[in-house]
């Protein structure tokens, strides 16, 4: 580089000083999408004036430029791990219930309740009135307390005089209700999440396919 071209070398970290130092470099290219995207991360580059619309630049180098992209796509696989993670919660919370439908014809419990159902109108009248979430027979939190209600009469009279008289049951008469609004909770924070990684991912896809762009123009 003669020393001329040496003195004129600008540290520039915005497209605005660039447009001012080179205003005759393309507005609309994938390169100035590229330098666009690089200071929008925080980036600075030294460039030169050269014979072609464009300036040379000797900072980011080829090999700067590599180091930033092995750190991009670090993060990238990372975030997609955890995409991952989330999109497996999001989808085991909105199946809940769809699974336990499939799981509960595998527990004797299960046809216990029902015999009584069809069996005792008393019962029936019961499992009724506390919405009884019998189908939620082969999840462990659920379990004991259908056990009991469907062994214990004194426990069942007890369960059911609280449906029908606690205020907190007022709204809504149904035991399970914790298990419908845990499921909507999951939901909700796993969309949220999965939400959030998809705009990150996509962001660093962009900056990806900008640090290539600009790989290319630091070896002209």
């Amino acid at each position: 580089m003669a020393l001329k071209d040496q003195e004129k070398i600008f540290v520039l970290a915005d497209i605005v000083s660039f447009e001012k130092k080179f205003p005759k470099a393309p507005k609309k290219s994938e390169r100035r999408e590229a330098l666009e995207k690089y200071f929008s991360t925080g980036g600075v580059i030294k460039a030169f004036p050269s014979d072609t619309e464009w300036p040379k630049i000797s900072y980011p180098s080829y090999m700067v430029l590599n180091t930033k992209l092995d750190e991009v796509k670090k993060k990238h696989n990372s975030y997609k791990e955890k995409l991952g993670g989330w999109k497996k919660s999001y989808n085991s919370a909105s199946h809940y219930h769809q699974f336990n439908q499939i799981k509960k014809f595998k527990e004797p419990l299960y046809w216990k309740h029902l015999a009584k159902i069809v069996s005792n109108s008393d019962y029936r009248k019961d499992s009724d009135s506390v919405k009884l979430p019998a189908h939620l027979v082969a999840d462990n939190k659920w379990k004991p307390m259908v056990k009991m209600f469907v062994n214990d009469l004194e426990y069942r009279k007890q369960l059911a005089e609280t449906v029908n008289t606690s205020i907190v049951y007022k709204k809504d008469k149904k035991v399970a209700k914790y298990a419908d609004d845990l499921q909507d909770f999951r939901m909700g924070a796993s969309g949220k999440q999965i939400e959030g990684l998809d705009k990150k991912l996509a962001e660093l896809e962009e900056l990806e396919k900008a640090l290539h762009e600009m790989q290319k123009w630091s070896k002209e």
